[in-house]
């Protein structure tokens, strides 16, 4: 581990700093050495740090090496990776949130520049109904079939049954914890885990300790990294009182993100909380997952926008490349988007996912983020088990 990401670690490991102090200290001093180096004196005049913090901090300089060597024990233990702030393994749009993770805990692999660039997530009640686990596999399965990553928070109920719905498509999921890592919670859920880990479908994340026991304190800072990771948030099966709506909430008024929600049962308390959104102009009502293509096909334009890599770059082509495209070519297409558009043909034509990865030559996981792309722009339409084109 290299000494600024220790650093890092030191600081986050510090009592009383989180991550919205955190990031005013890395504003302020411009680094994690340059924070832990810092005077009481400079501490103290950012906004947030007051006498107790300046200690903790200043404690965190001068003697908690044994408990980052502690963490790192643990870390190592149990084959997790920190990916920091900044990094190139950070997902984009956890970044910009307004309190993004200095660091995530992250047991499996991330992609966030690849497979993992479009997520959705699915949340719900812990107590659902039997409608709502057959849902929340089915939507989870479709959608992961279509290429997004689905995201969800480990828990049992509807959380469970979205993970095991992508893994049952080969796809890829993220099980974001309220627990360190050293913890398994619920504990049932150790085989699921492990799975999305060992099969290289998705990751196990937290931003705690390692050793951090789940409290229930943790969940509703863990609902915003659920949301910060994803386009837009589909809450299945909530009652009144249920978490997910937290995250719906946080989702809609804090992160823009689009908030989509599956009607339930009118009389199911099951339901009373995600009914309660589509009543209230909360959230947009779909019910099957080509719904949730449709309601994201907006959010993902806008998010990727300006990013270094976007599979949406908008750039109308100019000069002599103007003068000289098919006046029938859509523009902002990659090379590799219109490798697959060749490859299912003109309006009208269709093939199938064994004939597109024949004519392309791309992996089946490459295959099918481009196609949820193509899906999203309205270039091409699923049509049963065949991609057709539409324009």
């Amino acid at each position: 581990m290299d000494e600024q990401l220790r650093d890092l670690l030191r600081l986050t490991l510090a009592e009383g700093v989180g991550p919205v102090l955190l990031g005013r200290l890395l504003a302020a001093l411009g680094s994690p050495s340059a924070v832990l180096h810092a005077s009481p004196a400079q501490l103290e005049r950012i906004k947030g740090v007051g006498p107790v913090r300046s200690r903790a901090i200043a404690a965190a300089a001068a003697g908690a090496g044994s408990l980052v060597d502690r963490e790192i024990e643990e870390i190592e233990r149990h084959g997790v990776q920190l990916v920091a702030f900044g990094s190139d393994s950070y997902p984009q749009p956890l970044s910009q949130i307004p309190d993004p993770p200095p660091l995530l805990y992250v047991r499996g692999r991330l992609d966030p520049g690849g497979q993992d660039r479009y997520c959705v997530a699915i949340v719900g009640s812990r107590g659902c109904t039997q409608y709502g686990l057959e849902q929340a596999g089915r939507f989870g399965a479709g959608l992961a079939d279509a290429g997004l990553t689905i995201v969800s928070g480990g828990a049992r109920g509807i959380d469970t049954a979205a993970h095991r719905g992508a893994l049952t498509v080969h796809g890829r999921t993220i099980a974001v914890l309220g627990c360190g890592l050293s913890h398994v919670y619920p504990p049932e859920n150790a085989g699921l885990f492990d799975r999305i880990a060992a099969e290289d479908r998705g990751a196990v994340v937290s931003e705690l300790p390692m050793t951090t026991p789940p409290k229930a304190e943790n969940f509703p800072a863990r609902n915003r990294i659920i949301s910060g990771l994803s386009l837009g948030v589909l809450v299945i099966e909530a009652g009144r009182q249920s978490g997910s709506l937290i995250t719906a909430r946080v989702a809609g008024e804090d992160h823009g993100r689009e908030v989509m929600a599956l009607p339930g049962r009118v009389d199911s308390p099951s339901s009373m909380g995600s009914n309660d959104l589509i009543r209230l102009d909360g959230a947009a009502m779909v019910t099957q997952p080509a719904d949730v293509l449709d309601v994201l096909h907006p959010a993902g334009r806008r998010h990727h926008q300006g990013a270094e890599v976007s599979l949406w770059k908008s750039a109308e082509p100019s000069g002599a490349a103007a003068e000289t495209a098919d006046e029938h070519e859509e523009p902002g297409l990659s090379e590799q988007q219109r490798r697959v558009l060749d490859a299912v043909g003109t309006t009208g034509d269709s093939a199938t996912i064994e004939h597109l990865i024949d004519r392309t030559g791309l992996a089946v996981h490459e295959l099918r983020a481009e196609l949820t792309v193509l899906e999203l722009r309205r270039s091409i339409r699923r049509a049963g088990s065949r991609f057709e084109r539409t324009r």
